[in-house]
């Protein structure tokens, strides 16, 4: 019996989840088998475009019209659209799978936790970077004490695809949107990596953000080459009401020390994601533009060496190719929907789920309240 499915959104986490369960039956082929029935927007010649594209059957111009009609919905749309189509398709006895961050507040994510809580149903934050072979392979050396106890730990998420002034203004630079800048959009994928590779949960943090633009031009807002007679530029423009880079220190209810950063502003950085965890007997440091590779430092040894998580016996390692035959970025988000999509099928439990996005919630929000008041703050109050 195949599992139906329905996305909001076709655009670029669209297209990336339509691959993964493409990808499923070729090298997953004790994954469930799923119908990809409906794909949700607004413009319906782009929506009929994507739906031949991304092998769905149909489309809706509203996500009422789906929700009651699926088992799983899937919710890529931006973060303000997040809380009342998951919490609908819930309602409705569908199993819930939301982009990240889970929401653009405090508030509207606790509200998709408790009706998670209310609900039978499967729910799933995506935080697809937990699914890479070389992070599973982390987590294993932490829990099994490989480096002894974890004392720091260090990550950063560097982006450079805002640094001109005059890059289009779009929803992620929205407050009422977004809900913040790189804090949500990058930081959220740090913080979740930490608290999943720790086992443990930031208790404090002390936070500090800036906004480096504060307005962008509106894509189709005039004549690009249009100067006012003064010679400044007449395009529209639109103001950034959320953070460009934030910094962070977190104090862990284990005792771990945690320094955070993201930026949106980092010249010459693509997609840098990196963490690095020191502990009393060894050190890990992960890069995902190296995806491949850990770097472990065990006991006394005075330089790190480099693991290539590819054998069979790694994480995923038997479902892809021969060992030293790389996966890439949307390798993760196939392992992320196998993982999902059997604990729909199978009545079993996943992680992470809205209950985890909450808790990541919970730090963002700190975050912003400790720089607004300068000052450590509670994560929980």
């Amino acid at each position: 019996m195949s599992l139906t499915v329905g996305f909001l959104g076709y655009r670029f986490m669209g297209k990336a989840h339509a691959n993964a369960l493409a990808r499923l039956p070729m090298f997953f082929p004790d994954a469930p088998a799923v119908e990809r029935d409906v794909l949700v927007g607004r413009d319906e010649e782009a929506l009929a475009d994507a739906v031949d594209r991304l092998g769905f059957d149909r489309y809706v111009t509203d996500w009422r019209d789906a929700v009651d009609d699926v088992d799983v919905f899937y919710n890529l749309g931006p973060n303000s659209l997040h809380p009342e189509p998951s919490i609908a398709a819930l309602e409705a006895g569908a199993h819930a799978f939301c982009e990240k961050p889970l929401a653009h507040d405090l508030e509207a994510a606790e509200r998709m936790a408790d009706a998670a809580r209310e609900s039978d149903a499967v729910t799933a934050t995506a935080f697809n970077y937990r699914f890479i072979p070389a992070i599973q392979y982390a987590r294993d050396l932490v829990e099994s004490g490989a480096i002894g106890e974890v004392r720091h730990v260090r990550a950063r998420y560097l982006q450079d695809w805002l640094v001109d002034p005059q890059a289009p203004w779009s929803w992620r630079n929205s407050a009422e949107v977004a809900g913040s800048g790189a804090l949500g959009d990058l930081g959220a994928h740090s913080i979740d990596l930490a608290q999943f590779l720790l086992g443990s949960r930031i208790d404090r943090v002390s936070g500090h953000l800036r906004t480096f633009v504060d307005e962008r031009p509106v894509p189709g807002g005039g004549d690009g080459d249009a100067l006012s007679a003064s010679g400044s530029d007449s395009r529209e423009t639109r103001a950034v009401t959320v953070d460009d880079a934030y910094t962070a220190q977190a104090a862990f209810a284990d005792g771990t020390m945690g320094l955070f950063e993201a930026s949106r502003f980092a010249t010459g950085h693509k997609n840098g994601n990196t963490i690095e965890l020191n502990g009393s007997e060894g050190s890990i440091r992960f890069d995902l533009e190296r995806l491949n590779e850990l770097e472990v430092l065990r006991g006394d040894g005075r330089g790190f060496e480099t693991i290539h998580v590819t054998d069979e016996s790694d994480p995923y390692g038997d479902r892809w190719w021969p060992a030293g035959h790389n996966v890439g970025w949307e390798h993760a988000l196939v392992h992320e929907n196998y993982e999902f999509l059997s604990a729909v099928a199978n009545g079993g439990s996943y992680e992470p789920d809205f209950e985890t996005g909450l808790a990541v919630q919970e730090v963002l929000d700190a975050i912003e309240r400790s720089d607004e008041r300068g000052e450590w703050v509670d994560v929980r109050t």
